[in-house]
C-alpha cells in the first residue's frame, strides 16, 4: 500500500511561486538560454574575414650544399595572402546569424509560455486529486450514516444482514478510491519536480483552490491576439527572414571571391631583393552543378519556412478554437451540475435516507443515489479543472492573461 507522508497535506502550495521557480530552474529553459548565448557568439564569427595566410620558404641551388649568398637564385621567400569574399557576402552571413538568434529568442519566450501552462495544468491536476479525496471522505461519512441505519434496522429485526454488508462494502470501496488518488498525488508531484528542476522528493503541499476566472475573448479576438502576440509566430517569421538571407547568399555565390597576395624574396651575394603582388580570383565556371543547385535548395528551404509559418498559424487558430469550445462546454456543464443535478440529487439522497429509516425505501436505492451524488460532485470539479487548464493553455497561446471584463462569447 502506498502511503503519502503525513505532511503531504500540510501547507498551501502557491501557484505564483511555482511559476517563478519553474521559469528560473526548468532544465529546458536553462538549455534554451545557453543555446541563445551560443547563437550570439556566431554573429561576429560569421561577419569575420577568413584567416590570412603567411608563407615562409627557402629556395636553394643544387642539392649538395647551402648556396644562399653564393648562387643568384638561392633565396629566402616570405609572403602573405588575404581572401576577401565578394562584397555583401559577409553582411548577409551576419544577417543570417542575427535572424537565427532572434528566432531562438522568440522560441525561448514560447517555451516559457509552454512551461507556465504545464505548471498550471499540473497544479490543477494536483488540486483535483486532493479535492476528490475530500469528496470521498465526505461520502464516507454519508455511507457511515447508511451503515448505522442498516445496523439499527437489523438490530430490531426490520432489516437484513445483506443491507449492512452492502453499506460496509461501499464504504470500503471509497477507501480504495481514496488510496488510488493518493497514488495520483505522488505521480503529479514527481512530474511537478521534473518541471521545476527539483531533485528532492519532499511533498509539495496542497494547492489552494483556484478562483473561478472568466475568459471573455471571442474566438476571433483570441485568434487575432494569439497571432499578434505568439512568440512561435515571431520565431517562424525570423526563420523565414533567415531563409531569405540564405537565398541571397546562395545567389551571391555566382560572384567570385578574390585573394590578395604579397611576397618578398631575400637574396644574398649582393643581389637585389625581390617583391611581388598578385590577385587570385576564383572563377565559378561549374555554376550548373554547384551555385545553381544551391540557389534552388535555398529557395526550397525558404518556401518550406513560409509553409511552416502558415501551418503554425493554422495550428494556433485551431488550438484557440478547441480550448474556447472546452471553456464554453465546461461552463454549461458546471452550471448544470451545481444548479441542477447536485441539489436535486442531494434532496433525493436525504429523502431516500428518511424513507429507508421508515422502511419505505430499499437499501439499493439509497446506495445508488449516494453514488450518483458522488459522481455528479466529482464531475463538477473535473469540469472546473478542465476549464482552468483550457484557460491556462489559452493564456499561453495568446500570451496574455485572461481579461477581467467584457462580453463572453456564447
Amino acid at each position: 500500500m502506498v502511503i503519502i507522508p503525513g505532511n503531504a497535506f500540510a501547507g498551501d502550495l502557491e501557484l505564483s511561486a511555482l511559476l517563478d521557480e519553474a521559469l528560473k530552474n526548468n532544465p529546458d529553459i536553462l538549455a534554451s538560454q545557453i543555446k541563445i548565448e551560443a547563437a550570439g557568439y556566431r554573429i561576429p564569427l560569421s561577419k569575420s574575414l577568413p584567416d590570412p595566410m603567411v608563407m615562409i620558404g627557402y629556395q636553394n641551388e643544387g642539392l649538395r650544399q647551402y648556396t644562399y649568398g653564393k648562387e643568384p637564385d638561392a633565396e629566402w621567400m616570405f609572403s602573405a595572402s588575404q581572401e576577401f569574399p565578394y562584397p555583401g557576402k559577409l553582411a548577409l552571413k551576419g544577417s543570417m546569424a542575427e535572424s537565427d538568434k532572434k528566432s531562438l529568442v522568440a522560441m525561448h519566450e514560447f517555451l516559457k509560455q509552454k512551461i507556465s501552462a504545464k505548471v498550471k495544468e499540473l497544479y490543477y491536476d494536483l488540486f483535483l486529486a486532493y479535492k476528490n479525496i475530500d469528496l470521498l471522505k465526505d461520502k464516507s461519512d454519508l455511507f457511515a450514516r447508511v451503515e448505522d441505519l442498516a445496523l439499527a434496522r437489523y438490530g430490531v429485526g426490520k432489516g437484513m444482514q445483506e443491507e449492512v454488508l452492502m453499506a460496509q462494502t461501499e464504504k470500503y470501496m471509497l477507501l480504495e478510491k481514496e488510496e488510488m488518488f493518493r497514488q495520483k498525488i505522488l505521480s503529479f508531484e514527481a512530474m511537478f519536480r521534473a518541471v521545476l528542476g527539483r531533485t528532492d522528493s519532499s511533498p509539495l503541499g496542497r494547492p489552494i483552490e483556484p478562483v473561478y476566472q472568466p475568459f471573455l475573448f471571442t474566438v476571433d479576438e483570441a485568434v487575432n491576439i494569439a497571432l499578434n502576440n505568439s512568440s512561435e509566430i515571431k520565431s517562424r517569421n525570423k526563420m523565414v527572414e533567415a531563409a531569405g538571407y540564405k537565398v541571397s547568399m546562395a545567389e551571391k555565390e555566382y560572384y567570385p571571391d578574390f585573394t590578395i597576395n604579397t611576397g618578398y624574396a631575400n637574396r644574398g651575394g649582393g643581389l637585389m631583393d625581390m617583391y611581388s603582388a598578385s590577385v587570385t580570383i576564383n572563377i565559378p565556371i561549374f555554376y550548373k552543378t554547384k551555385q545553381e543547385p544551391a540557389v534552388k535548395e535555398a529557395k526550397s528551404s525558404a518556401a518550406q519556412a513560409k509553409q511552416e509559418l502558415e501551418a503554425a498559424k493554422l495550428m494556433i487558430a485551431a488550438a484557440v478554437q478547441d480550448n474556447l469550445s472546452m471553456v464554453k462546454s465546461s461552463n454549461k456543464l458546471m452550471d448544470l451540475y451545481i444548479n441542477g443535478l447536485i441539489p436535486k440529487n442531494t434532496q433525493s439522497v436525504e429523502a431516500a435516507l428518511a424513507g429507508y429509516t421508515t422502511g419505505r425505501t430499499e437499501m439499493i436505492t439509497v446506495i445508488s443515489l449516494s453514488k450518483t451524488l458522488l459522481d455528479y460532485e466529482t464531475l463538477y470539479w473535473e469540469q472546473f479543472v478542465e476549464r482552468e487548464k483550457a484557460i491556462a493553455r489559452l493564456e499561453a497561446i495568446t500570451e496574455t492573461p485572461a481579461p477581467a471584463s467584457g462580453g463572453e462569447e456564447k
